[in-house]
């Protein structure tokens, strides 16, 4: 790579690292996975750079890295139990009907891998259902079915606001 490219590289990832770690974390539901899975994202996205820089849309190719990345995480071993000394609180609505973190955690978390990746991509990155599809490498119905049982979960388990109109 040439001295240009890689200014051209750092310069990407720089302008878009905030927004890589928060998606991370959305999925992830931790600051240390999510700097990992950056981590793994710049490193293929340099090694792959000629690719990145000539794709249709460089930010879905480097979305797709990061979510793809976040699914392999999900499927070692290790990253299957959890083990706590207390059980979680139930999530919780403010006053105003706006979740704090904690309460939005909870909530992803009660969402299997795919359905949270499907969810933080179309809510939060605010992906069309066919790049959706695209960065998963699914089908459309999928992403429409996961969008909808993921929302039915959230829901469900979201604690009803009482004395709100």
């Amino acid at each position: 790579m040439t001295k240009s490219e890689e200014e051209r590289f750092r310069v990407f990832v720089a302008e878009r690292m905030d927004r890589w770690r928060r998606t991370a974390y959305l999925l992830s539901r931790d600051w240390h996975t999510a700097d990992d899975l950056v981590s793994v994202t710049v490193g293929k996205l340099y090694r792959h750079w000629r690719k990145v820089r000539a794709a249709d849309n460089p930010d879905a190719y480097a979305h797709r890295v990061l979510t793809r990345a976040w699914l392999d995480e999900t499927a070692r071993p290790w990253r299957r139990e959890r083990v706590t000394a207390e059980l979680p609180e139930r999530a919780m609505h403010e006053p105003h009907g706006f979740l704090d973190r904690d309460s939005l955690n909870a909530l992803l978390g009660s969402l299997g891998p795919g359905q949270r990746a499907v969810v933080v991509l179309r809510y939060y990155l605010d992906y069309s259902v066919e790049q959706t599809a695209e960065v998963l490498g699914i089908s459309v119905g999928t992403v429409k079915s996961q969008s909808a049982r993921g929302l039915e979960t959230l829901r469900r388990q979201a604690v009803p606001m009482g004395g709100m109109s």
